[in-house]
């Protein structure tokens, strides 16, 4: 099927996406994996959450760990421009009969809580509470030295209807795999801040997460994560990669949680603000689609994934299958 045409006007503005919260069974094994490992920045704790942020970011988290019976994915966060926005939204999402409830969020200013058609839960703000800036205290960089969060990648039923509804409000896509026996499209990677993408939306079981990723500063900060992991008694959460992708050209590795919930570390990609940027097209049959050299991914990769809380995930109509690792 065509991509529909970019809306350069949409009903509200989205700045970029700003945060995850994850439901985690170990609190203090999550902490340990995302702190301790990873490196993000303690913001708040107590004995239910853990608040996290990156090196670069001012706002006051990126990732919630919330204590829970069972892992999951409790929302997924965008910041939106000005409070006008957030009331287009919540129109916007009424007249699609979407569910629209105003929430209290610690640390946050006034939040609009909804679902996208297929049950992802989404929330919209426009104030988070301001922290100092800590991209100059070289001496907090652990870990893999995460800058910043940079997209969200999930698992959708029916990736053509994804890519319409959220290009609706305003996402652009930046490259796509195209079956090339039906003509619909596989994946597609979706953008508002200026990269390659905010969201992407792979063909499988859905709406499950595929992952969250983070920016670092260089490929060697993925090397000396791999050393890391690899003595701490993480080797095994080491999923794919080190590798280069062919779609957006970024140096990459994936790793899971204590919980399973995929993390990519990600640098290197480009810049696409430009509004009539055209959008590369990807066979799916193609091996440097997923890995520029040609390395497949594991079948994890294209399988296993997060549910969200109160989303119930249905099987793709899109039998297609990309080139597996054996």
């Amino acid at each position: 099927m065509p991509l529909p045409p970019p809306n350069l006007y949409p009903p509200f503005n989205i700045v970029r996406l700003s945060h995850v919260e994850y439901a985690v069974r170990d609190l203090a094994a999550s902490r340990a994996f995302y702190v301790d490992t990873l490196g993000l920045n303690v913001t708040y704790e107590d004995n239910d959450r853990i608040y996290l942020r990156a090196m670069e970011e001012r706002g006051h988290h990126c990732i919630v760990l919330s204590a829970a019976d069972r892992a999951s994915v409790r929302v997924l966060g965008f910041k939106l421009y000005d409070n006008d926005d957030l009331d287009k939204a919540a129109e916007f999402f009424a007249a699609k009969n979407l569910p629209v409830e105003w929430v209290d969020r610690p640390f946050m200013g006034r939040t609009l809580r909804t679902r996208d058609p297929w049950g992802i839960p989404l929330e919209f703000y426009v104030k988070m509470d301001r922290l100092p800036p800590i991209h100059q205290k070289y001496s907090l960089y652990k870990g893999v030295k995460p800058l910043r969060i940079d997209h969200f990648n999930m698992f959708s039923a029916d990736v053509d209807a994804s890519v319409a509804f959220y290009g609706e409000i305003g996402f652009r896509v930046t490259e796509y795999t195209e079956d090339d026996d039906s003509g619909k499209i596989w994946a597609a990677w979706m953008h508002r801040k200026g990269g390659v993408h905010d969201v992407a939306f792979t063909n499988g079981l859905g709406p499950r997460l595929h992952h969250t990723a983070f920016w670092v500063p260089t490929p060697m900060n993925i090397i000396d994560l791999l050393d890391l992991m690899s003595t701490t008694g993480y080797v095994t959460n080491i999923e794919r990669g080190p590798g280069r992708h062919g779609i957006s050209n970024a140096f990459f590795l994936y790793v899971r949680d204590p919980d399973g919930h995929r993390i990519e570390i990600y640098c290197s990609d480009y810049q696409t603000v430009d509004p009539d940027l055209e959008p590369i097209k990807w066979s799916l049959t193609d091996p440097q689609r997923q890995t520029l050299w040609g390395e497949p991914a594991p079948r994890s990769w294209f399988e296993e994934g997060s549910e969200f809380d109160g989303a119930t995930p249905t099987k793709s109509m899109l039998a297609a299958q990309p080139i597996i690792a054996p």
